[in-house]
This record gives C-alpha cells, structure tokens and sequence, in this order.
C-alpha cells in the first residue's frame, strides 16, 4: 500500500495555482462534461474517515471501473466545519476554501485503483461531529455516468471511531 507522505508547512500557492490550471479554473466540475464528449470513466471512491480532539483522519482510496484509463482526475473534500488556518497536506493536495480540500488521484489505470490519499486535517475549533463530503471535481475530462459510487457522505462523531465509506 503506497500512503502519500504528508509535507510540513503550508501548501505552496505553485501547486493550487497548478490545480487551477489542471481543472480549467474553480466552476469546472464533473457535472459540465457533456456525455460522448470524450472518454468515459467510472471513478468511485472508497475510504475511511475518523474525528478525535479536532482531528480530521482521512484514508482515501481512488479506482476506475471503466471503460477508459484516466492519467488523473481530482477529488474534492467538503467539511461540515472549518479547517485550521494552518495545515499539513499530502503531496498533491491544496485547500479550496474554508471547509474544502482538493487531491490529485495520480493515474487511474483500466479497473485498477489510484494512489491512496492520507491526510491529517486540523479543524479551526473542535466539533461533536463533522461531515465529510466525498465527490470529484475534475475527472480527467471524462464522462462518468454513475456518481453513486463517487459522491459519499459520512457522519464522523468525535469519538475516535472510524467510519468507512
């Protein structure tokens, strides 16, 4: 299993202005492409989520289903609550907003499965419960016309459980 190592210091702005570049700017989601405009991919997403003392435990597993391999695709992490100003983000991710993370699958091969995604994330105040909302934001410009096995929501309490998706 290939974890992403977590960096130290805030994410450099290189990377999200490339992330930016990538997706063709904030607007452009999964939900513009229009069907046969390209190739078509199944992305699904599968994972676990904990909460303990304001600490978010994310362990995310991309795959593609088919029928098209996808070089990468970006999936987006959504919070109920807001992340600290400061965090430690993998390696090809960078914050989108108060409450969103973006990560960079790496390749997605024909039936196979991307690189696992580990983060670590800081909530700017501790919470009872966060939830997690798991989709794509960019998927490689391809067609997915199932979303069921790519869009999660997950309901973390603040107990140190682990949930999976």
């Amino acid at each position: 299993m290939e974890v992403v190592a977590v960096r130290r210091g805030a994410v450099r702005s290189v990377v999200m202005a490339g992330l930016l570049v990538l997706l063709g700017g904030l607007g452009s989601g999964v939900g513009n492409a229009r069907a046969g405009a390209g190739p078509e991919a199944d992305v699904a997403y599968h994972g676990r989520v904990a909460l303990d003392g304001g600490r978010l435990r994310i362990l995310l597993v991309p795959e593609n289903e088919g029928p098209s391999a996808l070089a990468n695709a970006t999936v987006r992490l959504r919070l109920s609550a807001d992340l600290a100003d400061r965090q430690e983000l993998a390696e090809g991710c960078a914050r989108a907003g108060l409450r969103e993370v973006v990560c960079e699958t790496g390749a997605l091969p024909l039936r196979g499965r991307g690189r696992h995604i580990g983060l670590v994330l800081r909530l700017k105040e501790p919470a009872p419960e966060v939830v997690v909302r798991v989709d794509t934001w960019w998927n490689g410009g391809a067609t997915d016309r199932n979303h069921t096995n790519n869009e999660h929501v997950v309901l973390a309490l603040d107990t140190g459980d682990t949930y999976a998706f």
